[in-house]
């Protein structure tokens, strides 16, 4: 007798569109921006809806992504779930719908700086692909704010929105991220060209929008030395953050010659960075160096 539910291939092409490891990735993110404002004063609740939250909003928008991407992704990717025929177009959507509706819910829990914070990337998510990523640099500047806004997120679901390192934190991941996506971009331009898309790589140069990439990393460098010149934290953060900067400067050298390999550093960089700020508020908390 036949199964009447998804098959196994359909539901690892599921879990696939999620990209899960990234959903994922979201979720301890925005549990740093919680620590980083908050310490061990977190509320506990408030920090699981918010993680939750993160986790299907990060995971819808991968999988409203590969819908629009579906075309696309048959040149860039063609061993993605839809063009490889594991999940519909139409599963991938209505999937991505229901993951949505679980970060809206998730979200209802959280006060009303965190839900405006939510409801802001929901759209952004929803308006990434059609409208925004075809858009030279814009798709890129949406996708570093919502990388970034994890971590605000974090912060408003604990009540410390306006925290200073938090700030700076989104501040470095937002920057940073915006390196990473011109790289990707650069990665990804015989697809997009063949798609019609005004990609920045596409508009003013490979060369050229490596050289942004660079400049907008260097900003980043300098911004990460703020929390330490401020006093928030101290030398175990600087021992941290450091390497980090040295990581992310080193991919951007190299994204000049392989960028696919860059872009995985620069993320590698962009998560101990993250780490340094956790620890220096681990630090602060028990109240030495």
């Amino acid at each position: 007798m036949a199964s009447s539910g998804p098959d196994r291939a359909t539901l690892r092409g599921l879990l696939e569109l999620t990209r899960l490891g990234n959903a994922v990735a979201a979720g301890v993110l925005t549990f740093t921006g919680a620590f980083v404002a908050a310490g061990l004063d977190s509320d506990p609740v408030a920090v699981v809806a918010a993680v939750a939250a993160t986790l299907f909003a990060t995971a819808a928008g991968n999988a409203v992504n590969d819908y629009f991407d579906r075309d696309i992704d048959r040149i860039n990717r063609p061993d993605r779930p839809i063009p490889r025929g594991a999940v519909s177009a139409r599963g991938a959507l209505a999937f991505s719908v229901a993951l949505f509706l679980g970060a809206v819910v998730s979200a209802l829990a959280l006060p009303l700086a965190a839900i405006a914070i939510a409801v802001v990337n929901l759209l952004a998510l929803v308006a990434y692909t059609e409208f925004f990523k075809g858009l030279p640099g814009v798709g890129n500047a949406v996708v570093s704010y919502l990388t970034g806004s994890t971590f605000l997120f974090g912060a408003a679901a604990v009540g410390r929105l306006a925290d200073p390192a938090v700030l700076v934190l989104f501040a470095l991941a937002a920057l940073a991220t915006l390196t990473r996506e011109i790289v990707k971009d650069v990665e990804d331009l015989a697809g997009d060209r063949e798609e019609g898309l005004r990609t920045l790589p596409i508009v003013v140069g490979e060369r050229t929008a490596l050289r942004l990439g660079a400049a907008v990393m260097g900003v980043a460098v300098i911004a990460s030395a703020v929390p330490f010149l401020m006093g928030t934290f101290g030398v175990v953060y600087l021992a941290l953050v450091l390497p980090a900067d040295a990581v992310m400067l080193a991919a951007v050298r190299r994204s000049f010659s392989t960028p696919s390999a860059a872009q995985r550093r620069l993320k590698h960089g962009m998560f101990l960075a993250a780490a340094a700020f956790v620890a220096g508020r681990a630090v602060g908390t028990i109240g030495f160096l």
